[in-house]
């Protein structure tokens, strides 16, 4: 079995995992994480005075439909990585097959990088100026997370010559 074919695989797995734990911890514990999404769209830990506060969410309904729909984006990246990876697994013996079945593991890391660099990094971040706060600043954890997804998509994206098996 092709070395690389079993890290690519194992690494889609691996972000499927971590997307799987995210949207468990916030669907089990959903107030923790709601408290974060909640005080990063009121901005009451941004810098006082900052010229940005128009862009401020203080409505709860607001704030409980945006931190659902990150639940839901976290579930979708866990069952696309999920099928990505078992599409990959059921491939993995032939060079060719398994270059045909990258598209669910590509689409699965390509919405994990959507959510934590687009949601977190870009909206959380730059928009409600998340970057401001010392108390709810998850922007280098969001960052870490959609480097890690970023690496493993370009792997896992790297063509896998026909020929390329070990015995």
């Amino acid at each position: 079995m092709y070395v690389a074919r079993m890290v690519k695989i194992s690494l889609v797995a691996s972000a499927a995992l971590l997307a799987t734990l995210v949207a468990f911890n916030n669907i089990t514990d959903y107030d923790s994480n709601f408290q974060f999404v909640r005080h990063v769209l009121m901005m009451d830990t941004t810098f006082p005075d900052n010229k940005g506060m128009w862009r401020r969410l203080e409505h709860p309904a607001l704030h409980h439909l945006a931190y659902v729909l990150i639940i839901a984006w976290e579930c979708a990246v866990a069952v696309v990585c999920w099928i990505g990876a078992v599409r990959l697994w059921s491939a993995r013996l032939d060079p060719r097959a398994f270059n045909a079945a990258k598209g669910p593991a590509i689409a699965g890391l390509g919405l994990g990088i959507g959510l934590w660099f687009t949601g977190f990094v870009v909206i959380g971040a730059e928009w409600f100026l998340m970057w401001q706060s010392s108390s709810w600043n998850g922007q280098e954890s969001a960052a870490r997370f959609a480097l890690l997804l970023g690496v493993i998509l370009l792997y896992v994206s790297a063509q896998d010559p026909p020929e390329a098996c070990d015995k």
